[in-house]
């Protein structure tokens, strides 16, 4: 979603200025309930609320399958989710309790319990193995699908890929965890969890939040074009996932998990 807006652009090298229309990503808040009861408000980019709110409920730990969710509806800011009755409500002590950003997924979590959770799906059984060329060449394949960031240069991406690089779906949103809780939401609500035997391709750097995310989702291999912080290798180690960074101009560097990576080990 983008809007247009009159902007100044200046050019030092020929000393020329002009005043001209550009196109901006869309940043709103988006309030996310359980029945009827406030959980959490996150700012993300209209479109796919109701996938973004399951998936970030997946995120949570919240939910794991379709059949955990009874019912969803979408009220223009907010997003309604009512829980199966075999599922237990969240504990109300990790609810988040401030605005989740755009550039944070973890932020209002009121506990470091809230932060580490417990997953489902145990990614380090999957044999999934992935070519290297076919590794290399998804960022490129993501950056041509990506209709938002073409015309904004502001969103980010997530894009779901088959082991042999088919994009299975991909969202745009101006927040990297909003991204890949759109796809997650999808994968649910499609009865496609865990996402065994697919590659998560992530614009942008691979944080803690985004390998969590990924292994709450069953994803054995998550790849992004930027660096991975120290926590997010340390958590890719320990769940047996393949965590890739530097992932562009036909290059990557591979952090943990190279067996998955054909040629590379195992």
């Amino acid at each position: 979603m983008t809007v247009r807006r009159r902007v100044v652009r200046h050019d030092t090298t020929h000393g020329t200025t002009s005043a001209r229309p550009d196109s901006l990503a869309v940043e709103e808040p988006l309030e996310i309930r359980l029945a009827g009861r406030p959980f959490s408000v996150t700012m993300r980019t209209p479109g796919h609320d109701i996938d973004l709110a399951i998936g970030f409920l997946v995120g949570e730990g919240v939910v794991a399958a379709a059949d955990d969710v009874a019912s969803v509806q979408a009220m223009g800011a907010a997003v309604d989710v009512r829980l199966a009755p075999h599922v237990p409500p969240p504990d109300p002590s990790l609810e988040r309790h401030v605005f989740t950003t755009s550039a944070c997924g973890v932020c209002g979590s009121a506990s470091l319990e809230a932060v580490d959770k417990v997953a489902r799906f145990d990614v380090a059984v999957d044999d999934v193995r992935v070519e290297p060329a076919v590794l290399a060449s998804l960022p490129d394949t993501l950056r041509e699908a990506q209709a938002a960031f073409a015309s904004t240069g502001g969103v980010h991406a997530a894009g779901l890929f088959t082991a042999d690089g088919e994009l299975v779906v991909l969202r745009e949103d101006v927040g990297r965890h909003n991204a890949v809780d759109k796809v997650v939401g999808w994968a649910l609500r499609e009865g496609r969890l865990p996402l065994a035997g697919h590659v998560l391709q992530v614009s942008g750097r691979a944080s803690f939040e985004l390998v969590q995310k990924a292994r709450l989702a069953g994803v054995p291999l998550l790849t992004a074009v930027s660096a991975p912080s120290s926590l997010a290798v340390e958590l890719a180690a320990d769940a047996g996932m393949t965590l890739v960074g530097f992932s562009r101009q036909g290059r990557f560097t591979v952090y943990t998990g190279e067996r998955r990576v054909t040629g590379l080990g195992g």
